[in-house]
């Protein structure tokens, strides 16, 4: 399964292991699912994951980057003319389109308008584990 993850299910996956975040996280690092991502959605992660509010240590970081290049797929997207309300999830949504995946799995399910999807099936973390647990 292909999936693109907004930066705040790592946050939320790290910061709490054993909830649906952290089960998305899990799937990540085992190669469980494959996480499609650009430069864009890479940087966000490595900027965003260092920010002293988290404290998470500088190997955890490394280790979760370098799974999610050792496992995912990098992915080259255009720009969409579709607008979100926080530009910032912009890339999230275009990688998405151009790795046609199967979700897009975000902990703001409202920062993606459903008339702004273009066919992306966007779903929050608990969403997505109900979604595995259903599937044979």
């Amino acid at each position: 399964m292909r999936i693109v993850a907004d930066t705040n299910v790592l946050i939320s996956g790290l910061l709490s292991p054993f909830g649906p975040p952290g089960v998305v996280v899990a799937q990540i690092v085992s190669g469980s699912v494959s996480l499609c991502y650009d430069g864009r959605i890479l940087a966000e992660y490595a900027d965003v994951l260092s920010r002293e509010t988290f404290q998470f240590s500088e190997r955890s970081i490394a280790a979760l980057l370098d799974a999610i290049q050792a496992n995912g797929e990098l992915t080259y997207a255009a720009p969409t003319p579709v607008r979100l309300p926080d530009p910032a999830d912009e890339a999230f949504l275009e990688v998405a389109l151009a790795s046609m995946v199967d979700y897009l799995v975000t902990g703001n399910v409202r920062h993606f308008p459903a008339g702004a999807r273009q066919g992306v099936r966007v779903v929050s973390p608990r969403e997505f584990v109900n979604i595995g647990l259903r599937s044979p």
